[in-house]
């Protein structure tokens, strides 16, 4: 399913643009959705530091690690 898509202004190197505008050239794959791709991965690979659903049950630190309290709201 498609979601809505929100513009914004991103601002890339020379180098990036001329990469790809070529790339698009090749592979007639909008610009933008490279872009898209691109946010997709950068958020997947930080996802971590994301806020997300908490654990119901806090999990038990391994043997010499500290446990850290839950943040405060």
């Amino acid at each position: 399913m498609e979601r809505k898509k929100v513009s914004t202004t991103v601002y890339i190197t020379y180098d990036q643009n001329v990469m790809l505008k070529a790339l698009n050239q090749k592979t007639k794959v909008p610009i933008a959705e490279y872009i898209r791709e691109g946010i997709d991965l950068v958020l997947e690979r930080h996802r971590n530091l994301l806020p997300g659903q908490m654990l119901l049950i806090q999990e038990e630190p391994k043997r010499g690690e500290r446990r850290t309290p839950p943040a405060d709201h």
